[in-house]
């Protein structure tokens, strides 16, 4: 029902509304078609028309606006949250699974805006992800891991909204890492330290070996000697077995 006239028209989105208009906005995100400042006007078109189709109520292009900035706060808040350690998602239960209570009250002291959220029951978690997490990635003031990892959350929510922090782009971030593979690369071609050489087993302890071997003739045991000395494991092999075995298994030798 419309407002009076002058009015904000306000619209209740109930789960199977999210459900419908989620359902077109991760198809058309699956294809680029977002546009600088939102989404492309066939979106909105497509949108509602789902929205009127299942669920039999009609909206506006301002009302999925409105619908898409209550998503993408959700997504800012929980996917924060669950960047760090103590927390999870109840898939079950769509809501946020909390490892205690004092992981919860000390991130709650750094981040008030996310104080409604211990119980908050979110459906279509995975929907909301997929279209937002990209969005967050790529536009501006986006965070790259590497910075995240070295600015903890508190510091983000107590920075002066008059004086940003300066954060790195994406191309930045690339261009360092490249630097730092680089420097680390030269430094193993600089290295000055020999490579240690595989072990190797004088000739003259093999044939010592071989000399010791009941019953192995002088023929057989010069045969066997220009093998062991190509072939290093084959004479480690050899040392394994005990002595009442090694002349009838280096005999066998002959054969492969």
């Amino acid at each position: 029902m419309a407002a009076a006239k002058g009015k904000r028209v306000y619209l209740t989105w109930t789960d199977e509304m999210d459900t419908a208009l989620l359902a077109v906005l991760v198809e058309h995100h699956n294809i680029g078609d977002h546009a600088q400042n939102g989404w492309k006007p066939h979106v909105y078109n497509a949108a509602i028309r789902n929205v009127r189709e299942k669920c039999s109520v009609e909206t506006t292009k301002d009302n999925i606006a409105s619908r898409c900035k209550t998503f993408d706060k959700h997504y800012e808040i929980i996917s924060k949250i669950l960047s760090q350690s103590g927390f999870g998602w109840d898939w079950e239960n769509d809501k946020l699974l909390i490892d205690s209570d004092d992981v919860w009250n000390r991130y709650v002291e750094a981040n008030k805006a996310a104080a409604c959220y211990k119980t908050k029951v979110v459906k279509n978690w995975d929907a909301i992800n997929t279209i937002y997490s990209k969005d967050h990635a790529t536009g501006d003031g986006a965070q790259t891991g590497v910075e995240s990892a070295q600015v903890p959350p508190e510091q983000v929510d107590d920075a002066s909204p008059e004086l940003p922090q300066k954060r790195q782009r994406t191309g930045e971030a690339i261009l360092t890492m490249l630097g730092d593979m680089k420097t680390s690369f030269s430094d193993v071609l600089k290295s000055t330290e020999p490579l240690p050489l595989p072990q190797v087993t004088p000739p003259a302890e093999i044939l010592a070996v071989l000399q010791v071997i009941p019953d192995l003739n002088r023929c057989d045991m010069l045969k066997y000697y220009g093998k062991l000395i190509l072939n290093e494991r084959l004479f480690q092999a050899l040392m394994e077995l005990p002595m009442d075995m090694r002349k009838e298994w280096i005999l066998l030798l002959n054969d492969s």
